[in-house]
């Protein structure tokens, strides 16, 4: 059997390649939706796909199962649980071929079905989502009679479980939540029918909003898990259980909502990764920042010492999917100010969360030469703690903290508003209003540096705070010393 996991860092999500080395073929759980990496792994190693495989209907990317379904003709294994509302609705429209149906099978509780000589089997594992299922992997061609492993999906991560509250925090279904924790208690029982020494293949690790508090380490095992894993552990009782997986849980990233639309209607086949025009500098400056949404990857002293006014600042970073996912509407035309050799990454990255539409691409190379009487940069005023506790004091500034819920309540500013930098773009009628200039926090002054980028682009008089809260609670410290 040959096993290889593919991880994108970004999104810190995984998808396997699992292939029969005696006959060649090959399954992909869980693609991402730029299927060549896929496709040219399995050739470098001798195998061909010929299927893929979906835990549930992804919320934080988009699906490639139906980009493969297209380019290689991969039969399609999706669930079959869960009512009405989380039912695959493009299965039935081949876009590429006569308009007919893929090659797909539905799949409920205890049905399996084989690649080669590896039998992979589905759990109904409801929780995460209501049709979420895990795959067993057992290897017949090796003499086995057990599993190998378990892609869990969102089921089971190392060290954590996979959040039931995105169907309401993310996806809108109000009530959702503690009914959604209540059946994840019911479904964590089911790992007792799985021998401890069975590998776990999680769909994500550390950095990913489907969790929190995700461990760094890969891949691990059931026994491991059931003795480790805190949220495991938890389930000690239903409400002692329901309460420990509830409590804590990050905002998540204005874009999920859009992605379990996307994932269940059918995402648009690309047929390969776009390639946007590249812009001079006269069709630059013809650029509407308002209409048309100007992704400036560079850093962030580039961009706040000089930047195309209205541009949002989104550098290149392990952030860039979920900062543009959150700021960027999904019907928003998007330019890229980006080097020339990460276009293809920035590209990428867009389209694993749905952003399909760039107009074109303009080479950061070329920002001075963009800059002239008639289209001067904007710049961005940023301040030390010193500086801003002196506006503070005097009450002449307004105050965002840009933090995650559970960091604010943990400590802020006297008077500041929490609104998450992942749900800003949604909540824009609550920062706080008036005439003084907007001084913009969060931990470190990175979160926040987004969140001023967008909060410009609307019209807002702002101010970074450098070093964000640690560096007022260092202040803090000093003056008490």
């Amino acid at each position: 059997m040959f096993m290889r996991m593919i991880y994108d860092e970004k999104l810190a999500q995984a998808a396997y390649l699992i292939g029969c080395q005696k006959t060649g073929e090959a399954v992909v759980i869980d693609p991402e939706r730029d299927v060549d990496r896929y496709i040219d792994l399995a050739k470098a190693n001798g195998l061909r796909i010929t299927a893929t495989a979906e835990t549930h209907i992804h919320a934080d990317f988009v699906s490639g199962s139906r980009e493969l379904a297209e380019r290689v003709g991969a039969k399609v294994y999706v669930s079959d649980e869960g009512d009405a509302d989380w039912k695959y609705q493009w299965l039935d429209n081949n876009v590429g071929g006569d308009g007919g149906s893929y090659d797909y099978r539905l799949l409920k509780d205890s049905d399996s079905f084989r690649i080669g000589n590896i039998e992979i089997k589905a759990i109904h594992t409801p929780g995460h989502t209501p049709e979420h299922l895990v795959f067993l992997v057992t290897d017949h061609g090796a003499g086995a009679d057990a599993p190998i492993g378990i892609a869990t999906g969102d089921f089971v991560f190392v060290g954590d479980l996979g959040r039931p509250d995105l169907l309401e925090s993310a996806a809108g279904h109000v009530g959702a939540m503690e009914p959604s924790a209540r059946r994840l208690y019911r479904t964590v029982r089911k790992l007792d029918t799985i021998p401890d020494f069975v590998q776990i293949w999680p769909g994500h690790g550390a950095g990913s909003a489907c969790g929190k508090s995700l461990g760094a380490v890969p891949t691990s095992t059931v026994g491991y898990e059931k003795r480790f894993n805190p949220a495991i552990r938890a389930a000690g009782s239903e409400q002692a259980f329901v309460d420990f997986i509830l409590s804590g849980q990050p905002e998540p990233p204005l874009y999920f909502a859009n992605m379990k639309k996307v994932n269940k209607i059918g995402p648009r086949v690309l047929g390969g990764v776009p390639k946007p025009e590249r812009l001079g500098v006269d069709a630059m400056r013809k650029i509407n920042a308002k209409a048309v949404a100007i992704a400036d990857t560079r850093d962030w002293n580039a961009y706040k010492t000089g930047h195309i006014p209205g541009a949002l600042s989104l550098p290149l970073s392990k952030t860039f999917n979920t900062d543009a996912g959150s700021l960027i509407m999904t019907d928003e035309p998007i330019v890229l100010i980006v080097a020339e050799e990460r276009l293809d990454e920035a590209v990428r990255d867009l389209i694993r969360i749905g952003l399909d539409d760039i107009r074109g691409w303009f080479n950061q190379a070329d920002m001075d030469a963009y800059a002239d009487a008639s289209h001067p940069l904007d710049t961005v005023k940023e301040i030390s703690v010193d500086e801003a506790a002196d506006l503070v004091d005097r009450h002449t500034v307004r105050l965002l903290d840009v933090r995650r819920l559970t960091e604010f309540e943990e400590g802020h500013i006297p008077g500041a508003t929490n609104i998450a930098h992942t749900r800003l773009a949604a909540r824009m009628d609550e920062v706080p209003p008036g005439d003084a200039p907007l001084l913009v926090n969060c931990r470190s002054g990175v979160r926040s540096a987004r969140a001023v980028s967008l909060l410009k682009r609307h019209g807002q008089d702002v101010i970074n705070l450098k070093g964000g809260f640690l560096a007022w609670e260092q202040a803090a410290e000093k003056v008490k010393d």
